[in-house]
């Protein structure tokens, strides 16, 4: 400590200034409510920074193990040579699973109780390479998906609103064109005139189809648990009047590579086709869920600045306390600039102490929030999270070491910026003036 140069050591000794007087003990107490203020501001932001990483993590994670890494399709509409492209997209070193699909929608419906669902037409022996539902099977067999079945595969949320278990009969409906002259009847009528202005009508009609439940699946996302239904391949080509499979999907070793890979597959694969990576399916909920994090950084930066400022209030106080002591400095030769880092050491160090202190505080609480939240919401009765609307039912947490340092380095140079109007006014002040009253 006697090494550090007499700006650092009168910087220290202010910082823990003692009890000798009330006006002392008040500006110390204002100093610990600076520390106190920018130690909560900063475990704050820690906290909500991580539980907003841990939600974006845990809904990615649940999203794609329903959501294909990379989709192909063919600009024919159907792809008969799939299994071609299948040993096309297999080259590609990133590329760990390969499957064929067939989607469309349809309306389930059982008894009084109509539900709209999408309908994925999967191989049951290939899909495990591209998707996790085959293990999130919690009642009945994926693999009862066989050709010619009409076996269906529901997802938890879905069962549950038509009032659906394993072995129940429900029926799908699906759009399907409608005899000539019967639209306006039965569907919705479009036609196109003729130069008489007599014309001939088209419409959709719904065309039942009935299936047994073979399992149900529970992804942990509700938007997939309760809109998604799995048929046979053979199946779904039947319901869609298809020939052969919509297109692939594809699963990466490295998900954050899916792009990237999308974009070589575009230029090695043969024919016309279009590829689709998860990020551009759910696109929006990702921009939105950055858009919320930036938003929430700024605001409780601002939690964090007007404690930071608080510096300077209790600054201004110390300087008005020691205008003697720093006119004998100036009296026996210390430079104004000198005098501007006594005030700049001290209030650096009280927001480095607030700091420390808040990183501490909020990775403790970080670290621990799966066991925190549970305990509020069981003394006080409630429930943050319905997955109805967040999709997931338990608060999650991911802490970032990344967003840590520049939390920290974010507060430590709010409160270094406090410092400098104080300690510029104090750099000010004549000695005569000071010890004039003296």
């Amino acid at each position: 400590m006697q090494n550090l140069p007499f700006e650092w050591l009168i910087g220290l000794r202010y910082t823990r200034a003692g009890k000798r007087s009330s006006r002392n003990s008040f500006i110390s107490f204002i100093s610990l409510i600076s520390v106190a203020g920018i130690a909560l501001g900063v475990a704050a932001l820690i906290v909500v920074l991580s539980v907003m990483n841990g939600f974006e993590k845990k809904v990615t994670e649940r999203m794609l193990s329903v959501v294909a890494h990379i989709e192909i399709f063919d600009a024919r509409g159907s792809m008969p040579d799939w299994q071609a492209k299948a040993q096309e997209a297999r080259r590609n070193p990133q590329v760990r699973g390969v499957a064929p699909f067939v989607e469309t929608q349809g309306m389930l419906v059982n008894e009084d109780v109509m539900k709209p669902a999408v309908v994925r037409g999967v191989l049951p022996e290939m899909e495990g390479q591209v998707s996790e539902v085959a293990r999130q099977i919690k009642a009945g067999s994926f693999d009862a998906l066989k050709p010619g079945s009409s076996t269906i595969v529901l997802g938890s949320a879905l069962a549950q609103s038509l009032g659906l278990s394993v072995g129940d009969a429900v029926t799908l409906l699906t759009a399907a064109p409608a005899p000539a002259g019967q639209g306006g009847a039965t569907g919705i009528r479009t036609s196109v005139g003729s130069g008489s202005g007599s014309g001939s009508g088209t419409g959709i009609m719904p065309r039942p189809h009935a299936f047994r439940v073979a399992g149900i699946f529970e992804a942990g996302h509700f938007q997939f648990d309760s809109t998604l239904a799995f048929v046979s391949l053979e199946d779904a080509e039947r319901l869609s009047d298809v020939a052969a499979p919509s297109g692939l999907r594809l699963r990466l070793a490295d998900i954050y590579a899916a792009p990237r890979v999308a974009v070589e597959l575009k230029g090695s694969m043969s024919g016309d086709l279009y590829m689709r990576d998860w990020s551009q399916v759910n696109a929006i909920w990702f921009a939105a869920v950055q858009s919320q994090k930036h938003m929430m950084f700024i605001i409780l930066a601002m939690i964090i600045a007007v404690a930071a400022f608080n510096l300077v209030s209790t600054l201004v106080m110390t300087v008005r306390d020691k205008q003697a002591e720093v006119a004998i400095l100036r009296t026996l030769g210390a430079s104004p600039g000198s005098i501007m880092k006594i005030f700049m050491v001290q209030g650096t160090l009280v927001g480095l102490l607030g700091t420390l202190i808040g990183i501490g505080l909020g990775v403790l609480v970080a670290l621990n929030v799966g066991v925190i939240v549970p305990a509020i919401e069981h003394v006080f009765g409630v429930h943050f999270l319905d997955k109805d609307i967040y999709f997931i039912s338990e608060m999650p947490s991911e802490l970032e070491w990344s967003d840590v340092g520049q939390i920290g380095g974010v507060a430590v140079l709010l409160a270094f910026v406090a410092t400098l109007y104080p300690s510029w006014s104090a750099a000010r002040l004549a000695p005569a003036e000071a010890l004039r009253y003296e």
